[in-house]
């Protein structure tokens, strides 16, 4: 069963199952979201927009033409993302939009910009605050201003240092790296 709160405009059809949109949201009509997603008060969803399955986007997002999330993945309070780097008022010039893809399994921490044209990868997280200027590599974290690599996560969200070692020492072994065995 879909939940939609009656104080929201929700012009989409496309909606799947056990999603709950919350008070104030505002979704066009060619946007698309999968199931069992969380869309909390007060978020804007533009019409060229997918957002996979199981996706949880928190009070004051906003996402715009050309945004495309993948599954599982959790988008905090008030995450900016932007679609076009040198907007001008009154320019609406589609052209030069710039597609974002935010991976599967992803994390983007409470009031992160995103810059357009990104790509943030599969596990990946983003520390709050953050200004993301650059691709962020499959299951690495990030933060800062502007933000930098500063160590790597597991999937179950253990934060790791840039040897790939938990706070207690514990070297890991990420999907990645076992990629790189097999290449």
């Amino acid at each position: 069963m879909i939940y939609i709160h009656p104080r929201t405009d929700v012009l989409s059809q496309k909606i799947g199952e056990d999603t709950t949109i919350w008070q104030f949201c505002v979704i066009l009509p060619d946007a698309q979201i999968g199931s069992n997603c969380n869309i909390c008060a007060h978020v804007f969803i533009e019409n060229d927009v997918v957002i996979g399955d199981n996706v949880t986007i928190k009070s004051g997002v906003q996402l715009w033409d050309g945004v495309t999330i993948e599954n599982n993945v959790f988008i905090g309070p008030d995450v900016t993302f932007t679609n076009e780097l040198i907007p001008r008022s009154k320019a609406h010039d589609t052209s030069k939009f710039k597609p974002t893809l935010v991976k599967k399994g992803a994390s983007i921490g409470a009031n992160a910009t995103i810059l357009p044209g990104l790509v943030i990868g599969e596990y990946s997280f983003i520390g709050a605050g953050s200004v993301i200027t650059k691709d962020v590599p499959d299951y690495s974290l990030w933060y800062g201003n502007p933000a930098t690599q500063k160590g790597y996560v597991t999937e179950e969200g253990v934060l790791l240092d840039m040897d790939k070692r938990d706070k207690n020492g514990v070297k890991h072994v990420l999907k990645i790296d076992k990629d790189d065995q097999v290449s």
